[in-house]
């Protein structure tokens, strides 16, 4: 089976540095992830949404997973290459894009999103 260029097995070194430019995505085995805190749960299933859409619009589908009703964990790997490639470290940036104003807001009128590091 032929892997498609953006789907192929990106080398580690390059992972590595891809993510020291991304704010909060980390390594996970095979996977990158990163896991995003809302007020509420609607502003996480608002959030969940906007990955979905985001995925569905790159034709690349991460895990997404509600934890806790307010945190919102994204696990992007290439099945096909059995490692993360260029499709996640786009749809990566593209998620973190998609975070953009959410019904679930503080006083002041700004997105309520925080990051959360490790499992729910």
């Amino acid at each position: 089976m032929t892997v498609p260029d953006p789907e192929e097995r990106l080398p580690e070194p390059m992972i590595a540095a891809e993510l020291a430019l991304m704010d909060g995505w980390e390594r996970s085995g095979p996977a990158i992830t990163r896991t995003y805190g809302f007020r509420g749960f609607r502003g996480a299933v608002a959030f969940a949404n906007r990955v979905a859409e985001a995925a569905h619009a790159a034709n690349h589908h991460p895990d997404i997973h509600i934890e806790s009703y307010r945190y919102v964990r994204v696990v992007l790997t290439t099945h096909v290459s059995g490692g993360v490639s260029r499709a996640d470290l786009d749809l990566a940036r593209a998620i973190d894009a998609a975070l953009g104003p959410l019904p679930d807001r503080n006083s002041s009128g700004a997105p309520t999103c925080e990051e959360r590091s490790g499992p729910a």
